[in-house]
């Protein structure tokens, strides 16, 4: 037996529906209503994303392997923030300047050899400056050599599913093997933002003094947008003019990587093309927060009558703009839920639709564990259930 009954409104006109079904098979979906086709820029390879829902909102050649130029140094920042959050690395750290981060070429910082640097400020040097000694200076600090430090890199890599990477060196110094994608860029740029917020606001910054010496971020949107706060620019002759941009908008972020163009002047213009797309088109929403009471079903067997359920994290969607009113979300329970469940076990489904379109379908969990109850509660179960 079923039954449906709407609960209560959320976030505005948003509803949330609730049917007692049988356990249903769980899976995840995503389609997308039709949009204006994506402006037709002059990048060899793009892609835009929106980044609370993960949704790719335009691209091109997204998963053709380039090149990535000094884009690479996203990931060399990643490594030390991931040293610095779990306390083996201190910003206030003192890095002695090897000959070899010393006598790097390309874009630096113009460090001396013998010296010692901070971590900090070794940092600012490599995200603003794009610095290649400041980049072998940290490798080498953190890792021994540069070779064991690209290790980590290609195992980051690996573990943020950035399946078509391969890492030679921690500069983006021109390497045949040294290859990356479009879409693989996008998603470490998601995790430097989505893990590192405190280190994020470095991207930020428009220009950086070391030794006397005042260098100025390249990321040109920094000047022309005020929206965009980060990330990193990249050039080599293979690679072109590349630029990894983010921008927040009201409550929305869109990452957007665009490869192999043909000037700085192109890199900004087709990234700005590209962004305004995004925003224009596309809104994104936080439907419900990781560990939101969004039920509380019958229980049966337990220690407790009810069980509160939820999400294991945060649902975000996104979608055309002016959609978000006729959005509709159902939960699916499973009607017999018996004691004992465990934190984190699945109990149904969330489902979020758009008209006729099923956007996405997500797991709901529950939010605590609810042991077996009493013999006497287990007798009592059993009699209401058989009545029911």
């Amino acid at each position: 037996m079923t039954y449906s009954k709407r609960l209560y409104s959320i976030k505005n006109s948003f509803h949330l529906v609730l049917f007692i079904l049988a356990f249903l098979n769980f899976n995840y979906a995503v389609a997308a209503k039709p949009v204006p086709a994506p402006p037709d820029v002059a990048a060899k390879n793009y892609i835009l994303v929106d980044f609370a829902s993960g949704k790719v909102l335009a691209e091109k050649n997204a998963d053709k392997k380039i090149e990535p130029a000094s884009i690479t140094k996203l990931m060399t920042a990643y490594v030390v923030y991931k040293e610095i959050d779990e306390d083996r690395l201190s910003l206030d750290d003192m890095v002695d300047i090897s000959e070899k981060a010393w006598r790097m070429g390309g874009s630096r910082m113009y460090l001396e050899v013998g010296s010692s640097v901070s971590v900090d400020k070794l940092l600012k040097g490599l995200v603003i400056q794009s610095g290649n000694d400041a980049s072998v200076a940290l490798a080498e600090h953190v890792a021994g050599t540069e070779t064991a430090f690209v290790q980590l890199m290609n195992q980051y890599a690996t573990e943020l599913g950035m399946d078509n990477t391969n890492f030679v060196n921690s500069t983006g110094w021109p390497d045949k093997k040294h290859l990356t994608t479009a879409r693989d860029i996008a998603a470490l740029a998601a995790a430097v933002i989505g893990e590192f917020p405190e280190q994020y606001s470095r991207y930020a910054e428009k220009e950086f003094t070391y030794d006397g010496i005042k260098q100025y971020n390249r990321n040109k949107l920094l000047w022309s947008d005020e929206s965009v706060d980060g990330m990193k620019t990249g050039h080599t002759d293979s690679a072109g003019y590349c630029l990894v941009s983010s921008a927040l908008r009201a409550d929305m972020r869109i990452i957007s990587v665009v490869l192999g163009t043909s000037s700085k002047k192109a890199r900004a213009s087709v990234s700005q093309a590209v962004l305004n797309y995004g925003f224009r088109f596309f809104e994104s929403h936080t439907l419900y927060d990781e560990g939101e009471v969004l039920s509380r079903p019958r229980i049966w067997k337990g220690e407790f009558e009810t069980l509160t359920v939820g999400l294991a994290e945060d649902l975000a969607i996104s979608l055309p703009r002016g959609a978000y009113d006729d959005l509709d979300a159902t939960m699916d329970i499973d009607k017999n839920i018996e004691a004992p469940v465990s934190k984190g076990q699945q109990v149904g489904v969330v489902k979020v639709s758009l008209g006729e379109e099923m956007l996405v379908t997500v797991p709901l969990i529950a939010l605590e564990a609810v042991a077996e109850g009493s013999l006497f509660q287990q007798a009592k179960d059993y009699v209401l259930r058989m009545v029911n």
